[in-house]
């Protein structure tokens, strides 16, 4: 995630970086004319954006909303299958899809904004 100090017209702002706690993750809706969310998660103070797409079958990840991690809060978790993906890197290491990855999505901040590409997920 890069930090810089505006903007773009063809980014979006997801949140505030500080809504997402570490050991936390939390969805967002699909960018506007698109179908796929993405979802953010904090590890180790670094913010990951993926895509909220399994590479199995193209689900959502979450039963429910922001739900992404298992219990101990050490993988993504897809809740169709329970595949178990890294969150530092987004591969698949449990699960029907093992050896895949989530579809990792550029971030970086500006002034504490979490902002990815517009189209990121469409």
């Amino acid at each position: 995630m890069m930090v810089d100090a505006a903007v773009g017209a063809d980014e979006r702002v997801l949140c505030r970086e500080d809504e997402i706690a570490e050991g936390a993750a939390r969805g967002f809706p699909a960018a506007p004319g698109g179908f796929t969310g993405l979802f953010a998660v904090r590890k180790a103070g670094q913010v990951m954006v993926y895509v909220n797409s399994c590479p199995h079958i193209g689900l959502p990840l979450e039963p429910l909303p922001h739900r992404f991690l298992d219990t101990r809060k050490t993988h993504i978790i897809c809740s169709v299958h329970g595949a178990r993906f890294r969150i530092e890197d987004g591969v698949c290491i449990t699960g029907p899809c093992v050896g895949q990855e989530l579809e990792a999505v550029p971030s970086r901040v500006v002034d504490g904004l979490l902002v990815v590409p517009a189209d990121a997920g469409v």
